[in-house]
Protein backbone atom coordinates (compact mmCIF):
# COMPACT_ATOMS: atom_id res chain seq x y z
CA UNK A 1 0.00 0.00 0.00
CA UNK A 2 1.59 3.33 -1.05
CA UNK A 3 2.30 5.83 1.67
CA UNK A 4 -0.05 8.78 1.77
CA UNK A 5 1.36 12.22 1.26
CA UNK A 6 1.52 14.15 4.51
CA UNK A 7 -0.88 17.12 4.52
CA UNK A 8 0.73 20.51 3.95
CA UNK A 9 -0.92 21.94 7.05
CA UNK A 10 -2.46 20.42 10.14
CA UNK A 11 -5.98 21.44 9.07
CA UNK A 12 -5.66 19.80 5.66
CA UNK A 13 -6.10 16.12 6.32
CA UNK A 14 -7.67 13.94 3.64
CA UNK A 15 -10.84 13.94 5.72
CA UNK A 16 -10.92 17.73 5.61
CA UNK A 17 -9.95 18.14 1.97
CA UNK A 18 -12.62 15.77 0.67
CA UNK A 19 -15.26 18.43 1.30
CA UNK A 20 -13.72 20.62 -1.40
CA UNK A 21 -14.86 18.08 -4.00
CA UNK A 22 -18.51 18.49 -2.97
CA UNK A 23 -18.28 22.25 -2.48
CA UNK A 24 -21.26 24.38 -3.47
CA UNK A 25 -21.34 28.12 -2.87
CA UNK A 26 -24.40 29.44 -1.04
CA UNK A 27 -25.29 33.08 -0.43
CA UNK A 28 -28.27 35.33 0.19
CA UNK A 29 -28.13 39.03 -0.71
CA UNK A 30 -31.18 41.07 0.28
CA UNK A 31 -29.74 44.46 -0.64
CA UNK A 32 -32.11 46.37 -2.97
CA UNK A 33 -29.13 48.35 -4.29
CA UNK A 34 -27.38 45.12 -5.27
CA UNK A 35 -30.46 43.64 -6.92
CA UNK A 36 -31.91 46.62 -8.74
CA UNK A 37 -28.81 48.60 -9.61
CA UNK A 38 -25.39 47.10 -9.03
CA UNK A 39 -25.96 43.61 -10.41
CA UNK A 40 -26.47 45.14 -13.87
CA UNK A 41 -23.27 47.14 -13.43
CA UNK A 42 -21.37 44.05 -12.26
CA UNK A 43 -22.70 41.94 -15.13
CA UNK A 44 -21.48 44.59 -17.57
CA UNK A 45 -18.08 44.92 -15.89
CA UNK A 46 -17.28 41.20 -15.94
CA UNK A 47 -17.65 41.15 -19.72
CA UNK A 48 -14.57 43.37 -19.97
CA UNK A 49 -12.40 40.78 -18.22
CA UNK A 50 -10.35 38.50 -20.50
CA UNK A 51 -11.10 34.80 -20.23
CA UNK A 52 -7.48 34.06 -19.31
CA UNK A 53 -7.79 36.09 -16.08
CA UNK A 54 -8.25 33.80 -13.08
CA UNK A 55 -11.02 34.85 -10.66
CA UNK A 56 -8.58 34.76 -7.73
CA UNK A 57 -6.39 37.20 -9.64
CA UNK A 58 -9.42 39.48 -10.01
CA UNK A 59 -9.79 39.39 -6.20
CA UNK A 60 -6.10 40.10 -5.74
CA UNK A 61 -6.12 43.01 -8.20
CA UNK A 62 -8.95 44.60 -6.24
CA UNK A 63 -6.92 44.32 -3.04
CA UNK A 64 -3.93 45.92 -4.76
CA UNK A 65 -6.00 49.09 -5.24
CA UNK A 66 -6.32 49.28 -1.44
CA UNK A 67 -2.63 48.53 -0.83
CA UNK A 68 -1.58 51.17 -3.36
CA UNK A 69 -3.70 53.77 -1.60
CA UNK A 70 -2.33 52.80 1.81
CA UNK A 71 1.13 53.42 0.35
CA UNK A 72 -0.08 56.74 -1.06
CA UNK A 73 -1.49 57.64 2.35
CA UNK A 74 1.87 56.98 4.01
CA UNK A 75 3.48 59.42 1.56
CA UNK A 76 0.81 62.13 1.39
CA UNK A 77 -0.82 61.91 4.82
CA UNK A 78 1.42 60.09 7.31
CA UNK A 79 -0.22 61.94 10.25
CA UNK A 80 -3.72 60.85 9.13
CA UNK A 81 -4.98 64.42 9.48
CA UNK A 82 -6.19 64.60 5.89
CA UNK A 83 -4.20 64.87 2.64
CA UNK A 84 -3.35 68.35 1.39
CA UNK A 85 -4.12 67.50 -2.27
CA UNK A 86 -7.73 66.92 -3.28
CA UNK A 87 -6.83 64.21 -5.81
CA UNK A 88 -5.62 61.93 -3.00
CA UNK A 89 -9.13 61.78 -1.56
CA UNK A 90 -10.46 60.88 -5.00
CA UNK A 91 -7.80 58.19 -5.27
CA UNK A 92 -8.99 56.71 -1.97
CA UNK A 93 -12.59 56.76 -3.19
CA UNK A 94 -11.73 55.19 -6.55
CA UNK A 95 -9.58 52.53 -4.87
CA UNK A 96 -12.38 51.47 -2.53
CA UNK A 97 -14.88 51.45 -5.40
CA UNK A 98 -12.52 49.43 -7.61
CA UNK A 99 -12.00 46.95 -4.78
CA UNK A 100 -15.75 46.65 -4.27
CA UNK A 101 -16.35 46.13 -8.00
CA UNK A 102 -13.67 43.48 -8.46
CA UNK A 103 -14.70 41.77 -5.22
CA UNK A 104 -18.23 41.41 -6.59
CA UNK A 105 -17.33 40.21 -10.08
CA UNK A 106 -14.69 37.63 -9.14
CA UNK A 107 -17.44 35.06 -8.54
CA UNK A 108 -19.02 35.91 -11.87
CA UNK A 109 -15.63 35.46 -13.54
CA UNK A 110 -15.32 32.08 -11.80
CA UNK A 111 -18.62 30.90 -13.24
CA UNK A 112 -17.79 32.42 -16.62
CA UNK A 113 -14.50 30.51 -16.82
CA UNK A 114 -15.67 27.36 -15.02
CA UNK A 115 -13.13 27.90 -12.22
CA UNK A 116 -15.52 27.92 -9.24
CA UNK A 117 -14.18 26.08 -6.20
CA UNK A 118 -13.98 26.24 -2.43
CA UNK A 119 -10.53 27.74 -2.86
CA UNK A 120 -12.16 30.78 -4.49
CA UNK A 121 -14.38 31.38 -1.46
CA UNK A 122 -11.43 30.95 0.89
CA UNK A 123 -9.29 33.33 -1.20
CA UNK A 124 -12.07 35.90 -1.57
CA UNK A 125 -13.09 36.07 2.09
CA UNK A 126 -9.47 35.82 3.19
CA UNK A 127 -8.67 38.97 1.20
CA UNK A 128 -11.78 40.64 2.65
CA UNK A 129 -10.45 39.89 6.14
CA UNK A 130 -7.09 41.47 5.34
CA UNK A 131 -8.83 44.48 3.85
CA UNK A 132 -10.93 45.31 6.92
CA UNK A 133 -8.31 47.37 8.71
CA UNK A 134 -6.62 48.73 5.58
CA UNK A 135 -9.59 50.22 3.74
CA UNK A 136 -10.85 51.70 7.00
CA UNK A 137 -7.57 53.43 7.83
CA UNK A 138 -8.00 55.24 4.51
CA UNK A 139 -11.28 56.45 5.97
CA UNK A 140 -9.45 57.63 9.10
CA UNK A 141 -7.18 59.66 6.82
CA UNK A 142 -10.02 60.99 4.66
CA UNK A 143 -11.97 62.27 7.67
CA UNK A 144 -8.75 63.59 9.23
CA UNK A 145 -9.15 61.78 12.54
CA UNK A 146 -5.41 61.42 13.06
CA UNK A 147 -3.56 58.89 15.17
CA UNK A 148 -6.10 59.16 17.96
CA UNK A 149 -8.43 56.80 19.82
CA UNK A 150 -11.24 57.85 17.45
CA UNK A 151 -9.00 57.21 14.44
CA UNK A 152 -8.06 53.79 15.80
CA UNK A 153 -11.73 52.95 16.47
CA UNK A 154 -12.66 53.92 12.91
CA UNK A 155 -9.88 51.76 11.50
CA UNK A 156 -10.66 48.71 13.66
CA UNK A 157 -14.45 48.67 13.94
CA UNK A 158 -15.09 46.90 10.55
CA UNK A 159 -13.44 43.79 11.99
CA UNK A 160 -16.47 43.25 14.26
CA UNK A 161 -19.13 42.76 11.54
CA UNK A 162 -16.62 40.75 9.49
CA UNK A 163 -16.02 38.37 12.39
CA UNK A 164 -19.73 37.86 13.09
CA UNK A 165 -20.52 37.27 9.41
CA UNK A 166 -17.73 34.69 9.27
CA UNK A 167 -18.99 33.03 12.47
CA UNK A 168 -22.50 33.00 11.00
CA UNK A 169 -21.27 31.42 7.75
CA UNK A 170 -19.43 28.72 9.70
CA UNK A 171 -22.72 27.55 11.24
CA UNK A 172 -25.16 28.18 8.39
CA UNK A 173 -22.80 27.43 5.47
CA UNK A 174 -24.47 30.37 3.73
CA UNK A 175 -23.21 33.93 3.39
CA UNK A 176 -26.06 36.21 4.41
CA UNK A 177 -26.00 39.84 3.28
CA UNK A 178 -28.84 41.89 4.72
CA UNK A 179 -30.84 44.80 3.33
CA UNK A 180 -27.98 47.05 4.43
CA UNK A 181 -24.63 45.31 4.46
CA UNK A 182 -20.91 46.10 4.56
CA UNK A 183 -19.79 44.72 1.17
CA UNK A 184 -22.42 46.79 -0.65
CA UNK A 185 -23.79 49.81 1.21
CA UNK A 186 -20.81 49.95 3.59
CA UNK A 187 -18.23 50.24 0.80
CA UNK A 188 -20.46 52.62 -1.18
CA UNK A 189 -20.72 54.80 1.93
CA UNK A 190 -16.97 54.69 2.53
CA UNK A 191 -16.25 55.63 -1.08
CA UNK A 192 -18.76 58.49 -1.00
CA UNK A 193 -17.34 59.71 2.30
CA UNK A 194 -13.84 59.86 0.82
CA UNK A 195 -15.11 61.63 -2.29
CA UNK A 196 -17.06 64.10 -0.14
CA UNK A 197 -13.97 64.87 1.93
CA UNK A 198 -12.14 65.75 -1.27
CA UNK A 199 -14.96 67.79 -2.77
CA UNK A 200 -16.25 69.61 0.32
CA UNK A 201 -13.19 69.34 2.57
CA UNK A 202 -12.90 67.02 5.56
CA UNK A 203 -13.86 69.87 7.91
CA UNK A 204 -17.42 69.10 6.74
CA UNK A 205 -17.61 66.31 9.29
CA UNK A 206 -16.91 68.79 12.11
CA UNK A 207 -19.60 71.30 11.17
CA UNK A 208 -22.72 71.38 13.37
CA UNK A 209 -25.51 69.16 12.10
CA UNK A 210 -27.87 72.03 12.78
CA UNK A 211 -26.28 73.90 9.85
CA UNK A 212 -27.57 71.13 7.56
CA UNK A 213 -30.85 70.09 9.19
CA UNK A 214 -31.83 72.95 11.46
CA UNK A 215 -33.25 72.10 14.91
CA UNK A 216 -30.42 73.97 16.60
CA UNK A 217 -32.28 73.95 19.90
CA UNK A 218 -32.11 70.13 19.84
CA UNK A 219 -28.85 69.43 17.99
CA UNK A 220 -26.85 72.36 19.33
CA UNK A 221 -23.28 72.25 18.05
CA UNK A 222 -23.23 68.45 17.63
CA UNK A 223 -21.29 67.39 14.53
CA UNK A 224 -21.08 64.11 12.60
CA UNK A 225 -17.79 63.39 14.37
CA UNK A 226 -19.56 63.71 17.73
CA UNK A 227 -22.07 60.97 16.87
CA UNK A 228 -19.62 58.84 14.85
CA UNK A 229 -18.96 56.19 17.50
CA UNK A 230 -22.53 55.88 18.88
CA UNK A 231 -24.03 55.53 15.40
CA UNK A 232 -21.56 52.83 14.32
CA UNK A 233 -22.01 50.88 17.56
CA UNK A 234 -25.80 51.21 17.31
CA UNK A 235 -25.77 49.82 13.76
CA UNK A 236 -23.76 46.85 14.99
CA UNK A 237 -25.80 46.25 18.13
CA UNK A 238 -29.21 46.64 16.52
CA UNK A 239 -28.68 45.65 12.91
CA UNK A 240 -25.79 43.31 12.23
CA UNK A 241 -25.03 41.20 15.31
CA UNK A 242 -28.65 40.24 16.17
CA UNK A 243 -29.25 39.13 12.56
CA UNK A 244 -26.13 36.93 12.68
CA UNK A 245 -27.19 35.46 16.02
CA UNK A 246 -30.71 34.74 14.74
CA UNK A 247 -29.45 32.89 11.66
CA UNK A 248 -27.05 30.81 13.76
CA UNK A 249 -29.86 30.07 16.23
CA UNK A 250 -32.06 28.83 13.38
CA UNK A 251 -29.25 26.66 12.01
CA UNK A 252 -28.61 25.12 15.44
CA UNK A 253 -32.31 24.46 16.02
CA UNK A 254 -32.56 22.75 12.64
CA UNK A 255 -29.91 20.28 13.85
CA UNK A 256 -31.42 19.96 17.36
CA UNK A 257 -28.26 21.47 18.85
CA UNK A 258 -28.02 23.97 21.74
CA UNK A 259 -27.26 27.60 20.95
CA UNK A 260 -25.59 28.95 24.09
CA UNK A 261 -22.36 26.89 23.81
CA UNK A 262 -21.52 28.50 20.46
CA UNK A 263 -21.29 31.90 22.13
CA UNK A 264 -17.95 30.69 23.49
CA UNK A 265 -16.74 30.90 19.88
CA UNK A 266 -16.67 34.67 20.28
CA UNK A 267 -13.56 34.19 22.44
CA UNK A 268 -10.94 35.05 19.77
CA UNK A 269 -12.76 38.29 18.88
CA UNK A 270 -13.11 39.24 22.54
CA UNK A 271 -9.37 38.65 22.99
CA UNK A 272 -8.64 40.67 19.85
CA UNK A 273 -10.80 43.65 20.90
CA UNK A 274 -9.81 43.41 24.55
CA UNK A 275 -6.10 43.21 23.81
CA UNK A 276 -6.24 46.13 21.38
CA UNK A 277 -8.27 48.27 23.80
CA UNK A 278 -5.95 47.48 26.71
CA UNK A 279 -2.90 48.34 24.60
CA UNK A 280 -4.08 51.58 23.03
CA UNK A 281 -6.17 52.62 26.00
CA UNK A 282 -3.27 52.48 28.44
CA UNK A 283 -1.95 55.92 29.48
CA UNK A 284 1.53 54.39 29.26
CA UNK A 285 1.21 53.47 25.57
CA UNK A 286 2.95 55.71 23.03
CA UNK A 287 1.74 54.11 19.78
CA UNK A 288 -0.94 56.69 19.03
CA UNK A 289 1.03 59.63 20.42
CA UNK A 290 3.99 58.70 18.20
CA UNK A 291 1.77 58.14 15.15
CA UNK A 292 2.20 54.38 14.66
CA UNK A 293 -1.46 53.66 13.88
CA UNK A 294 -0.76 52.67 10.26
CA UNK A 295 1.89 50.12 11.28
CA UNK A 296 -0.47 48.77 13.92
CA UNK A 297 -3.26 48.34 11.35
CA UNK A 298 -0.91 46.58 8.92
CA UNK A 299 0.11 44.23 11.73
CA UNK A 300 -3.44 43.55 12.90
CA UNK A 301 -4.63 42.94 9.34
CA UNK A 302 -2.50 39.77 9.34
CA UNK A 303 -3.66 38.83 12.85
CA UNK A 304 -7.34 39.32 12.07
CA UNK A 305 -6.91 37.80 8.60
CA UNK A 306 -5.41 34.64 10.10
CA UNK A 307 -8.16 34.43 12.72
CA UNK A 308 -11.12 34.73 10.35
CA UNK A 309 -9.59 32.78 7.46
CA UNK A 310 -9.11 29.82 9.81
CA UNK A 311 -12.86 29.99 10.53
CA UNK A 312 -13.64 30.11 6.80
CA UNK A 313 -11.38 27.11 6.22
CA UNK A 314 -13.09 25.23 9.05
CA UNK A 315 -16.47 25.99 7.46
CA UNK A 316 -15.32 24.70 4.07
CA UNK A 317 -13.76 21.54 5.51
CA UNK A 318 -16.46 20.88 8.16
CA UNK A 319 -13.87 20.95 10.93
CA UNK A 320 -14.25 22.06 14.59
CA UNK A 321 -14.37 25.79 15.23
CA UNK A 322 -10.86 27.28 15.65
CA UNK A 323 -10.90 29.10 18.98
CA UNK A 324 -7.34 30.34 18.84
CA UNK A 325 -4.53 31.60 16.69
CA UNK A 326 -1.05 32.06 18.09
CA UNK A 327 -0.85 35.52 16.51
CA UNK A 328 -3.12 36.80 19.28
CA UNK A 329 -0.42 36.07 21.87
CA UNK A 330 1.84 39.05 20.94
CA UNK A 331 -1.25 41.28 21.07
CA UNK A 332 -1.85 40.18 24.64
CA UNK A 333 1.88 40.65 25.26
CA UNK A 334 1.79 44.22 23.93
CA UNK A 335 -1.17 45.05 26.16
CA UNK A 336 0.63 43.55 29.16
CA UNK A 337 3.88 45.35 28.32
CA UNK A 338 2.43 48.86 28.39
CA UNK A 339 0.42 48.18 31.54
CA UNK A 340 3.35 46.96 33.63
CA UNK A 341 3.31 50.14 35.77
CA UNK A 342 0.05 48.94 37.31
CA UNK A 343 2.09 46.05 38.74
CA UNK A 344 4.75 48.37 40.12
CA UNK A 345 7.24 48.22 37.22
CA UNK A 346 8.68 51.18 35.36
CA UNK A 347 6.92 52.14 32.09
CA UNK A 348 8.54 50.79 28.94
CA UNK A 349 10.09 53.38 26.65
CA UNK A 350 8.39 54.56 23.47
CA UNK A 351 11.34 53.14 21.50
CA UNK A 352 10.95 49.66 23.01
CA UNK A 353 7.21 49.68 22.32
CA UNK A 354 7.88 50.73 18.73
CA UNK A 355 10.45 47.93 18.26
CA UNK A 356 8.00 45.47 19.81
CA UNK A 357 5.35 46.51 17.27
CA UNK A 358 7.81 46.13 14.37
CA UNK A 359 8.75 42.65 15.62
CA UNK A 360 5.04 41.79 15.90
CA UNK A 361 4.47 43.00 12.33
CA UNK A 362 7.29 40.88 10.92
CA UNK A 363 6.23 37.78 12.86
CA UNK A 364 2.58 38.20 11.88
CA UNK A 365 3.43 38.71 8.21
CA UNK A 366 5.76 35.69 8.03
CA UNK A 367 3.39 33.39 9.93
CA UNK A 368 0.40 34.48 7.87
CA UNK A 369 2.04 34.09 4.46
CA UNK A 370 3.64 30.77 5.37
CA UNK A 371 0.29 29.41 6.56
CA UNK A 372 -1.56 30.80 3.52
CA UNK A 373 1.04 29.31 1.16
CA UNK A 374 0.78 25.86 2.75
CA UNK A 375 -3.02 25.87 2.82
CA UNK A 376 -3.43 27.11 -0.75
CA UNK A 377 -0.85 24.66 -2.08
CA UNK A 378 -2.47 21.82 -0.17
CA UNK A 379 -5.87 22.57 -1.67
CA UNK A 380 -4.51 23.11 -5.18
CA UNK A 381 -2.55 19.85 -5.07
CA UNK A 382 -5.58 17.92 -3.84
CA UNK A 383 -7.97 19.36 -6.43
CA UNK A 384 -5.39 19.53 -9.21
CA UNK A 385 -6.13 23.19 -9.94
CA UNK A 386 -3.94 26.32 -10.18
CA UNK A 387 -4.47 29.20 -7.76
CA UNK A 388 -3.92 32.27 -9.93
CA UNK A 389 -3.75 31.12 -13.54
CA UNK A 390 -6.07 29.42 -16.02
CA UNK A 391 -4.42 26.79 -18.26
CA UNK A 392 -3.94 28.14 -21.77
CA UNK A 393 -5.80 25.30 -23.45
CA UNK A 394 -8.80 25.98 -21.21
CA UNK A 395 -9.13 29.72 -21.81
CA UNK A 396 -8.44 29.33 -25.53
CA UNK A 397 -11.24 26.76 -25.72
CA UNK A 398 -13.51 29.21 -23.89
CA UNK A 399 -12.62 31.93 -26.38
CA UNK A 400 -13.37 29.64 -29.32
CA UNK A 401 -16.67 28.69 -27.73
CA UNK A 402 -17.48 32.34 -27.11
CA UNK A 403 -16.63 33.31 -30.71
CA UNK A 404 -18.86 30.49 -31.91
CA UNK A 405 -21.74 31.76 -29.81
CA UNK A 406 -21.26 35.31 -31.08
CA UNK A 407 -21.08 34.14 -34.71
CA UNK A 408 -24.13 31.94 -34.19
CA UNK A 409 -26.09 34.84 -32.71
CA UNK A 410 -25.07 37.03 -35.65
CA UNK A 411 -26.24 34.41 -38.16
CA UNK A 412 -29.53 33.97 -36.33
CA UNK A 413 -29.99 37.74 -36.40
CA UNK A 414 -29.53 37.79 -40.16
CA UNK A 415 -32.04 34.96 -40.63
CA UNK A 416 -34.60 36.79 -38.52
CA UNK A 417 -34.16 39.94 -40.56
Amino acid sequence: MPAQKKPAADCLSDNALQHFKTYKYSSVDKSPISYYILRHYWNACVEFLPLWLHPNMVTLLGFLFILANVGLMEIKDPDLLGPKETWVYYSYAFGVWAYSTLDNIDGKQARRTGMSSGLGELFDHGIDSLNCLLASILQTSAVGLGSTPLGAFTAAVPTIPMFFSTWETYHTHTLYLGYFNGPTEGLIGASLLMWSSGYFGNETWRRPLADLFGFRSILGDTSIIDVWVPVLLLLLAVGHIPACMYNVLQARRAKNLPFLPVLLEWTPMLVFCGGLTAWLGSPYSNLLRDNHLCLLCLTLSFVFGRMTTKIILAHLTRQPFPYWTGLLLPLIGGAALVNLPYLGFDPVSATLEHYYLWAYFLIAMIVYFRWAYLVINGICDYLGIPCLTIPEERWRALERERRGEVNGAALNGKKIR
